[in-house]
């Protein structure tokens, strides 16, 4: 009896016709505070917390220093050539933007359809989204070149009377992704304000109580503020809920209404949105499961919130793998021998090695969590997670790379090689993507504690 009480406090099993619970060990208002506020309340973090951040901060150091570089020197400095003028560059900006799309599905589309197991996870989701971001943007605002007259892009008059394009899917990007930025920022701000308040009345200090006040805006938790808190949040989901679709759709554009063939085709807006959902949903997984070890948080990250993301992870990887069969379908059956030729050049040419990874970490990966010891063993789950984001990469490069690789005259094809810019550069937007999670988890509330309260048992509304 005491074996089976212990495996239902670490949810290895569940109840037979009952779900296993979303808050374990007992836990009730207080002691979810108190386990939260813990984390960035105590005087040191754990030691594998300096060490990662050790690392992470010296990979963005290197990021920084490659990216003076390239400014100084030119973008000659990349592994770009004729006529492959888009590579890493491009392939690392629609990777990392992605990677952000989980946070806005988990917060946004999760909360209108009131779906409870997501309140332990969206904070994670929620910040990796904005960290997401951030290394995203770095791409295209390099990769113009002269960036010191990147203000030329602005739809303001300048000296030489240049105007934005606004026909070309690179402004629509502009647009899509500022927004989809600034909508998630708010949505992740106004998310912390009651645990910033938190924050503020249990501070010691008179630092910690002046950062947090601020942050707070004056939150008292009175039921006029509770009301009207939760109209914005709704409205705020409300309005973020598109964007989850079609940021990642005006990123598809940038390929899809060009002439290039392996770009050309309807397919990629679904094709990158459901990409984009499942290696966000897996880089989450990456990250939760060291932090809920690492940060004592097992009792309120389950292995129930972990196994509903890797069926995410499975079906949007179904989803990615029927795109994959539906693009060799769709060149057969268009008898266009151009676009015939470019998928046979993906999986057959001399970019083969980087098609049939991207096939194995995106189609056959995911279907171990078909078995359950995969969908709750947490470092299974991450293994599978951190092949599936390799994957993604290799996906972006097989798109963006192969089919520039070789134009409609042999006498123009030729083969990328990256750089020690190229492989520096992707290697510190990790590091600084990481730096960023690891000051976050230090520093915030990284779980949604009045969220979490809210599906106690002993605050469900009876009625």
């Amino acid at each position: 009896m005491s074996a089976l009480i212990n495996d239902l406090m670490n949810n290895t099993h569940e109840v037979p016709g009952k779900r296993a619970s979303l808050v374990l060990g007992g836990l009730n208002n207080s002691s979810i505070t108190d386990r939260v506020c813990e984390i960035a309340e105590a005087p040191t973090p754990p030691r594998a917390w300096y060490i990662a951040f050790a690392v992470s901060s010296s990979l963005t150091l290197m990021l920084f220093g490659l990216v003076g570089y390239l400014i100084f020197t030119g973008v000659g400095v990349w592994g770009n050539n004729a006529p492959v003028f888009w590579a890493w560059d491009i392939v690392n900006f629609v990777f990392w933007v992605g990677i952000g799309h989980a946070g806005t599905l988990i917060s946004a589309i999760l909360f209108l359809f009131r779906q409870n197991w997501r309140t332990s996870i969206n904070r994670f989701a929620e910040a990796m989204t904005i960290f997401a971001v951030i290394c995203a943007g770095l791409f295209p605002t390099v990769h113009v070149g002269r960036i010191w007259v990147i203000y030329w892009l602005l739809p303001l008059p300048n000296q030489n009377a240049i105007w934005p394009n606004f026909r070309s899917p690179l402004l629509w990007d502009v647009f899509a992704v500022t927004t989809y930025a600034t909508v998630s920022m708010l949505f992740w701000y106004m998310g912390m304000i009651p645990d910033f308040a938190t924050f503020r009345d249990r501070a010691k200090t008179r630092n910690r109580q002046m950062i947090f006040g601020t942050l707070a805006l004056g939150w008292t938790g009175s039921a006029r503020q509770w009301h009207r808190y939760e109209k914005a949040y709704l409205l705020m989901a409300a309005l973020a809920t598109p964007l989850v679709i079609s940021v990642h759709t005006v990123v598809s554009f940038d390929f899809a209404v060009s002439q290039v063939p392996g770009w050309h085709t309807t397919i990629f807006p679904p094709y990158f949105v459901a990409g984009a959902v499942f290696s966000g949903f897996a880089m989450v997984v990456t990250l939760m499961v060291p932090a809920r070890e690492f940060f004592g948080l097992r009792e309120l990250v389950t292995l129930r919130h972990l196994e509903n993301m890797t069926k995410i992870i499975l079906l949007t990887g179904t989803m990615v793998g029927y795109a994959y069969a539906m693009e060799f379908f769709t060149a057969w059956y268009s008898g266009n021998r151009y676009e015939q030729f470019a998928f046979m050049n993906r999986a057959f040419g001399p970019y083969a090695w980087a098609y049939w990874t991207m096939v194995t970490c995106n189609v056959i990966s995911p279907q171990f969590f078909w078995f359950k010891k995969f969908r709750t063993t947490p470092w299974l789950m991450v293994i599978v997670c951190i092949f599936v984001n390799i994957g993604m990469w290799f996906e972006r490069f097989v798109i963006t790379v192969t089919s520039l690789s070789r134009d409609f005259l042999p006498s123009s094809w030729g083969y990328y090689q990256p750089t020690f810019v190229d492989i520096g550069m992707l290697i510190g937007s990790f590091g600084l993507f990481f730096t960023l999670f690891l000051l976050f988890c230090r520093y915030m509330p990284i779980v949604a504690i009045s969220e979490v309260k809210s599906i106690l048992p002993e605050n469900q509304n009876p009625h």
